[in-house]
């Protein structure tokens, strides 16, 4: 949040068990901050899930409010509607870190088992996804391996108030500035392509000498190409994104976009179900589940088309 990393459209895999040892009216719901038709990062997501549940047994839908990644309250009558359908478990990615406390405290308190995927939020549970300081790290080495010491950067920031896009920014910032890089720059774009492109215009006008952004996620960093191109500069700045996804892998193999952090959202979304159904039938879990990244350039980029 593949930078680019759930909206007032959050997707919800509500997934009912139906097979094996599982009751049938048994019911986990996975609720993510964005759905697979906005964004390719999601559609991996979801597509994990569905895989996981056909082998398990588990009928997986996807659903998702239509405000998109800033759409909190979107996600919070999810979680209620989830609670009222009687589920056993709820797996999610918080749209803000701290908001949707008390609907998911109302839900442990119904006894529903509730883990978080890509995202954390500000209570205790399980975390399955990227360990996104590190990670971000990874992308702004990349950026500090090809841009002179001393040059101007910027940071593309996703929504601030979660913690993927606070520790995409974190980890960014202290990978440029362990290098020499000077950040001119950094500002949110809320995971959005056409805010990225607004954001960049802005960033360009005041810092002509713009060498290198790094975006928290792939939407933005195909915002930050658009508006790079619109002046005429793509041979000159240095972009690199987060998530790795199929657009960013095209995007990158045309010469466009030189890098992307790769997750592995497909893992996510398998894993969310499959801890999910573990934590609601009273297993035990590891409180942190790192599903790892990846470096994507041209080299590699045609794996993740």
């Amino acid at each position: 949040m593949f930078g680019k990393r759930l909206t007032g459209t959050f997707a919800v895999l509500a997934v009912a068990v139906s097979a094996g040892s599982a009751l049938a009216e048994d019911k986990v719901a996975l609720i993510m901050s964005d759905i697979g038709s906005a964004n390719p990062f999601w559609a991996a997501v979801s597509q994990g899930a569905i895989d996981k549940g056909a082998e398990l047994g588990v009928d997986v839908a996807a659903v998702g409010p239509p405000g998109g990644e800033t759409d909190v309250a979107g996600q919070i009558a999810l979680i209620e509607d989830q609670i009222a359908k009687g589920v056993k478990g709820i797996a999610i990615a918080p749209a803000d870190t701290a908001a949707v406390i008390p609907a998911l405290e109302q839900a442990r308190a119904r006894g529903v088992a509730v883990i978080f995927v890509d995202k954390r939020a500000d209570m205790p549970g399980t975390y399955i996804g990227t360990n996104n300081i590190p990670a971000a790290t990874l992308g702004a080495q990349h950026i500090c391996d090809n841009v002179p010491a001393g040059s101007d950067v910027a940071i593309l920031q996703g929504i601030i108030t979660s913690t993927t896009g606070q520790h995409r920014a974190q980890g960014a910032r202290e990978g440029l500035e362990a290098c020499g890089l000077n950040i001119v720059a950094e500002q949110p774009a809320d995971w959005d392509t056409a805010k990225a492109v607004s954001v960049t215009e802005n960033i360009l006008t005041a810092n002509p000498n713009l060498a290198a952004v790094f975006a928290s996620n792939d939407n933005m960093a195909l915002g930050v190409v658009e508006a790079v191109r619109n002046i005429g500069k793509l041979d000159e700045i240095f972009i690199v994104g987060f998530d790795g996804n199929p657009n960013a892998a095209e995007a990158i193999l045309a010469g466009d976009l030189e890098a992307s952090v790769a997750q592995r959202p497909y893992n996510m979304g398998q894993m969310g179900v499959e801890y999910a159904l573990k934590l609601a039938a009273g297993e035990a879990i590891p409180d942190e589940i790192d599903t790892g990244a990846v470096l994507v350039t041209p080299e590699n980029a045609a794996e993740f088309k």
